[in-house]
């Protein structure tokens, strides 16, 4: 069996490293999600702590509890699918398991909407529903090759498959992180939207360097806030799906400068901004949109000196100048 933890907000790295130890106490076979998650399969403790699965669970929600003060979601189910979809659909702290049967899973799965499902977005959504497909049991139930001529072959299989609750994904220990994040704390709570700014930008430049030098690119940025307001600090999440994976800075800044400008923080005091790049995916597999005109490729020549003066002289010899002066 697997499970699937959700530890609520993202996590700081030394902390999350932490967690991850812990949870190898359990188990050897843990998969990082960083910064707020992990997938455990704990098949092979049971026997080891006279436990069955839920019962393992309920053991890492207390040492979470006691050790880091988490308050640690978490879902159980046969396969990594069934477990985080167990994980999103309970209330938050608490454990909910999806028996190894296929009535069970099926039961599970009922009603449970399409947009719910890993890798369905606003798009898909819409296209299924304009065919009557609103629920993960009506695409079960459709056959494969109208799904194939609706979304295409891999996209259709890869629906069918999830929506059914097969996953023949297995979890991985020591797999790549499949995001990167970066912070910026300021040194007082910041009103200048334009510093706020001038920090993104930073950050995205620090993200588009990591990217490239592990050859990854994203699919995904998700940008958290933290500001002040009337009870001390509070936080808010914005997510962006790119039209394309990147790892190039300035299609990065863009996508970060949207989302800043989605949360009409013209007065908000802000403390930190995080910035985290998701769904990564081998660069070297990307396939990059065409642009007429030499602007891209002068800005992409720009951007490998500016690593090659990264690498020999240190993350901070090349930055935006925005940021001359704030950092």
């Amino acid at each position: 069996m697997i499970l699937y933890l959700h530890f609520g907000d993202p996590q700081p790295e030394p902390t999350y490293h932490h967690i991850m130890d812990t949870l190898a106490e359990f188990t050897p076979v843990v998969q990082a999600l960083p910064p707020d998650a992990a997938l455990a399969d704990v098949s092979g403790s049971v026997r080891y702590f006279h436990r069955d699965a839920t019962a393992l669970a309920a053991l890492i929600r207390m040492r979470a509890a006691a050790v880091f003060g988490l308050d640690v979601t978490i879902g159980v189910g046969p396969n990594p699918l069934l477990a985080q979809l167990a994980a999103h659909r309970g209330a938050p702290g608490t454990i909910r398991a999806v028996p190894d049967d296929p009535g069970a899973v099926t039961a599970f799965l009922a009603g449970l909407p399409a947009a719910a499902l890993p890798g369905v977005g606003p798009a898909t959504v819409r296209t299924l529903a304009s065919y009557g497909l609103a629920t993960a049991d009506l695409i079960a139930a459709t056959p494969l090759l109208t799904l194939q001529r609706i979304l295409g072959t891999a996209a259709g299989r890869r629906l069918h498959e999830r929506a059914a609750g097969i996953d023949p994904t297995r979890v991985t220990p020591g797999a790549p992180p499949r995001t990167f994040s970066a912070e910026h704390r300021f040194a007082r709570d910041e009103l200048d939207p334009d510093r706020q700014r001038g920090a993104l930008a930073h950050l995205t430049e620090h993200l588009g360097a990591r990217l490239r030098g592990e050859r990854q690119a994203c699919r995904s940025l998700t940008l958290t806030v933290q500001y002040a307001d009337r009870t001390g600090y509070a936080s808010i999440t914005r997510s962006r799906t790119l039209p394309e994976p990147t790892a190039h800075s300035p299609q990065l800044r863009r996508a970060a400068h949207a989302l800043h400008g989605t949360l009409g923080l013209q007065r908000a005091r802000v403390r930190c901004l995080t910035l985290r790049a998701g769904d990564l995916c081998d660069a070297g597999a990307v396939s990059r949109q065409l642009a007429f005109g030499a602007d891209e490729d002068k800005a992409r020549r720009i951007e490998a000196a500016a690593d090659r003066a990264r690498a020999r002289f240190g993350p901070g010899a090349v930055r935006p100048a925005s940021t001359a002066g704030l950092l």
